[in-house]
């Protein structure tokens, strides 16, 4: 061989070396440790070196998934399938994209095409139609299991097999099975982390986060530079903040943990890309850890055109720490001018509907918000009231994509009751009574009713002139309809089994239903619909011995009950009662004029 032959022996394969570099292995490893912008740039690399390999693609789009851009990664499995059409392996990749669309019927046609003419050891796409279903917003873990027992039969070496079986049967609640496939997996590679991890998880799975923190902790300490531990560990302190009872104080403490592993989990995945700090803000939203959250979009700002999550970022922090609830709007209604229908979230119909309810809320006059007899409501426009009932829409289709939301909703009415917007916060309340299931369920309920009274008295009231006849038949009517839905609603706690409802609501609910049904009566002639919850009131408060706490409560009805029998020339009951009012009030002036006009 020639010097120069020799040379260019060397040339070529330092250059292959060089490609060799940055394989497709390597690529692997690269989504494996979770330093996507790594993997990203190898694969874009690939496939412009080698544009009729289809795996490249395939993996180049599970990239673009993990991002979040599903039509992005569709149009890769695509350009996969045309430059070689014999790696049918994209078609699980478009499978998967169907799932995330909640396609079920297109996705198993592509995974019945990407199955169809497998040889005896082809496994790969059994794998990875099994991963999809795992993978997908709504999992389907025995479909899993169907195609990784498949591919495990045509494969027992690979060790994504019993790593994958392992999270479908976590998936299922099947800890036992779940831990031995791991096991599994540690049979082929005694140093599998991955496979730590995933044992681990099973036992966050049965909510004993605690433990599961220290055996995570566990593994960081062994193997720190493996990236995925250090999200888990985020994961579960998230998870482990929305455990029924957490306070406020511990669900802080438990997420700001969270987000301090996030970032570890970023420092030593090495991924400092632009669609990494995007997951992180993801993940901010999620803990809903929104100062840290204003810290990195208004980096992420800095590239609107990115990705349109941008806005959401933006939406949630000018409602959240801004209070600028317009200016929520606006962002919010650019995210979704721009973002594809499958990438919303039901959080973002949750702060759309909160900041058109909000910006269309007119606040009460000042003094109102302390005082709940004021009689002078804030003014409502037809506009508001029809952006406000959107707004609630909106609301309601992100409690059907997510119950947990319910929490935000109540407190959100709450906050509205307090500001005394009577309307918004009756119309949240009602939303959240509907779903029985719902910690909030009774205190719904009975905000709802008391909450209709109020607006049926004030509307009363401003139907009626100075000497209280009424010369607004049009309120008189709405007040009356108020008051209806206020008994219906007060109902639900009187005649409900709960002990912890009737103890906190029962003794307001029947003063309020019964206030109701006295304010929709006739007292020209009375029906006196409002005895009966009076009786109730003045028997549960004397069955309770808490006659000093409620005195105003048993004046008020025995009072009324008196009246009824006054009006209906009862002079002996009405008697009864009206000296029971004074054993209670004996400076009674009105009591004691009708006892008066008995004589």
């Amino acid at each position: 061989m020639t010097n120069s032959k020799l040379l260019f022996s060397l040339l070529l394969a330092g250059s292959v070396g060089t490609v060799s570099a940055q394989s497709l292995k390597d690529a692997r490893a690269a989504i494996e440790a979770e330093n996507y912008g790594k993997a990203k740039t190898i694969l874009q690399q690939l496939v412009t070196k080698q544009p009729k390999n289809g795996d490249n693609y395939f993996y180049l789009g599970q990239i673009y998934l993990v991002n979040d851009r599903a039509d992005s990664a569709a149009t890769i499995f695509n350009q996969g399938l045309t430059a070689d059409p014999k790696a049918t392996i994209n078609n699980v990749g478009l499978g998967y994209v169907d799932l995330l669309k909640k396609d079920k019927v297109s996705a198993e046609s592509k995974f019945a095409l990407a199955t169809a003419k497998l040889g005896k050891k082809d496994y790969e796409p059994l794998l990875e139609i099994g991963r999809a279903y795992i993978k997908t917003p709504e999992p389907d873990y025995a479909k899993a299991l169907e195609y990784l027992t498949q591919a495990k039969a045509k494969n027992t070496k690979d060790i994504a097999i019993p790593l994958a079986l392992g999270d479908a049967y976590r998936g299922l609640k099947e800890g036992s099975l779940a831990y031995t496939s791991y096991g599994d997996a540690m049979d082929i590679d005694a140093n599998s982390v991955k496979a730590k991890v995933g044992q681990a998880i099973i036992v966050r799975g049965a909510q004993a986060y605690d433990e599961a923190v220290t055996q995570l902790e566990a593994i960081a300490v062994e193997t720190p530079t493996y990236a995925p531990t250090y999200r888990e560990l985020a994961e579960t302190y998230y998870q482990w903040s929305k455990m029924p009872g957490t306070s406020d104080e511990k669900y802080v403490e438990l997420n700001k943990k969270g987000v301090e592993q996030y970032k570890k989990y970023l420092e030593v995945a090495g991924d400092t890309s632009l669609e990494a700090k995007i997951r992180y803000a993801d993940f901010l939203v999620y803990s809903r850890q929104y100062d840290e959250l204003k810290t990195v979009s208004e980096e992420l700002a800095k590239n609107p055109s990115v990705d349109p999550k941008i806005y959401r970022y933006l939406g949630y922090i000018a409602f959240q720490t801004s209070k600028d609830y317009a200016k929520a709007l606006e962002y919010l209604n650019q995210m979704f001018s721009k973002m594809e229908k499958d990438r919303v979230i039901p959080l973002d119909y949750m702060y759309l509907g909160m900041s058109e309810i909000a910006t269309n809320s007119p606040k009460p006059a000042a003094g109102a918000a302390a005082d709940s007899t004021a009689t002078t409501a804030p003014v409502l426009t037809p506009e508001n009231t029809a952006n406000i009932q959107k707004g609630i829409a909106n609301i309601k289709k992100a409690i059907e994509g997510d119950k947990e939301l319910l929490a935000e909703v109540a407190e959100l009415a709450f906050a509205k009751y307090q500001e005394q917007e009577l309307q918004t916060a009756v119309s949240l309340f009602e939303l959240v009574g509907e779903y029985k299931d719902s910690p909030y369920f009774f205190d719904s309920h009975y905000y709802a009713g008391e909450g209709n009274y109020q607006i049926g008295f004030k509307k009363d009231t401003e139907a009626k002139d100075a000497e209280g006849n009424y010369v607004n038949q049009q309120l008189r009517t709405d007040a009356i309809a108020n008051f209806d839905k206020a008994q219906k609603e007060l109902t639900i706690i009187e005649t409900t089994d709960n002990k912890e409802a009737k103890d906190k609501y029962l003794v307001n609910a029947l003063y309020y239903k019964a206030f109701s049904a006295l304010g929709a009566d006739n007292l020209e002639q009375p029906k006196g619909d409002f005895v009966a919850p009076f009786q109730k009131l003045i028997e549960t408060i004397n069955q309770r011995g808490s006659q000093e706490k409620n005195k105003a409560y048993l004046v008020d009805a025995y009072t009324y009950i008196g009246l009824f029998h006054y009006l209906k020339q009862d002079t002996a009951q009405a008697k009864q009662n009206f000296q029971k009012v004074l054993e209670i009030d004996p400076a009674n002036e009105a009591v004691k004029g009708y006892l008066e006009g008995l004589k």
